[in-house]
């Protein structure tokens, strides 16, 4: 084990966030404003308080089902979707998908009601922890199956390149990203939107959420070449390996390929390597997993690094992310009550929403 984590050090410190294959390595840039900032840890500090509170629910009971929570990944979330334009470009989830509904802009309240199975949800009650989804807020769904989001994020990035070419809307350049785990990577249809979306240049952001973990099998045991970001290369697409736990990293590496992405340049493999602090689930008691290698992401803790940052560089002060950590602690605490207080689905309507209304 030490050998291994050895080896995790060694793997991060020649991660620069350069892009690899056609592209050519680019060093990230870590411009970063106040505004900048402080809107990127209110949205990590969200997504973590947020997990922590449907751990508490779960544990008392008040939360039924598989939840699979997010801690210790809220970087990737943050910095790919603070990238993206709000309500235009599109997002695709996996089970693993709270904290990306809530950097979508999806609020709290409707989050945590489908959590619990409330009419007041943003599936309306109907899809749980794993399968939420906004029309509104462009999030096309959580998906539990391994992989099964990435065709449909290919069909949204297909819709933007049809938009443009056959409709000949010279404004449809909406990007898509597709989050999914290192779990999927071997995956057939992994392998197969990767050469659909290259043969097309589509406007695509394949996001390999790279925890290390597919539920209990660990990833260097899965696959034959462990560097994921590689795999682009056999389609001469741009691959890239980034820090998943340095958000001004995650959202660099982003703006690079979603500006690709618009400007025909076509998709991206983004490979961020990060680490989930909990077990798969909240049934999983997470045994399989060393201490040592626990400890060694724990020090890495992308709020901190972030926190950090600020500080460091006179942008926020100690008392100034107090602050916004007591906003989004609230925040929560009301989603909950809401959630609590919100209708149960009508069972005269258990056919609802299966298929589309007028």
């Amino acid at each position: 084990m030490e050998q291994q984590v050895a080896e995790m050090a060694q793997e991060l410190a020649e991660t620069t966030g350069g892009a690899q294959g056609e592209a050519g390595q680019q060093p990230h840039a870590y411009t970063l404003s106040e505004d900048v900032g402080l809107t990127l840890y209110r949205d990590m500090v969200l997504g973590r308080r947020f997990e922590d509170k449907c751990a508490e629910m779960y544990y008392r009971g008040k939360m039924f089902g598989f939840v699979h929570l997010y801690n210790g990944q809220e970087a990737v979330s943050t910095g790919v979707i603070q990238a993206m334009r709000p309500k235009y470009d599109w997002v695709c989830s996996t089970y693993r998908d709270h904290v990306h509904a809530l950097s979508m802009g999806v609020p709290a309240r409707q989050v945590m009601a489908e959590l619990f199975g409330k009419e007041a949800g943003c599936s309306k009650g109907r899809g749980g922890s794993m399968h939420l989804f906004s029309k509104e807020h462009h999030l096309l769904g959580g998906y539990a199956f391994i992989g099964e989001g990435i065709p449909v994020a290919l069909g949204a990035a297909f819709s933007s390149r049809y938009g443009r070419d056959v409709l000949g809307d010279a404004n449809s350049d909406a990007v898509t990203a597709a989050f999914f785990g290192d779990g999927a990577c071997n995956n057939g249809q992994f392998f197969e939107c990767l050469n659909m979306a290259q043969l097309w240049k589509l406007p695509i952001l394949f996001v390999v959420e790279n925890n290390k973990w597919a539920i209990g099998m660990a990833h260097d045991r899965a696959t034959s070449n462990p560097e994921i970001y590689r795999k682009a290369a056999a389609f001469g697409m741009v691959g890239e390996e980034v820090d998943g736990m340095d958000v001004l990293a995650v959202r660099a590496a982003a703006q690079r390929a979603m500006d690709r992405a618009r400007a025909g340049g076509g998709p991206t493999l983004l490979e961020c390597l990060t680490y989930r602090y909990r077990g798969h689930s909240l049934a999983d008691p997470d045994e399989l997993r060393d201490e040592q290698e626990k400890a060694f992401w724990a020090q890495r803790d992308p709020i901190g690094a972030l926190t950090a940052q600020l500080t460091r560089r006179g942008l926020a002060s100690p008392g100034d992310l107090a602050a916004i950590d007591r906003e989004e602690e609230a925040r929560v605490t009301d989603a909950v009550e809401f959630a609590l207080a919100a209708p149960e689905p009508q069972p005269s309507e258990l056919k609802r929403y299966i298929w589309a209304e007028n």
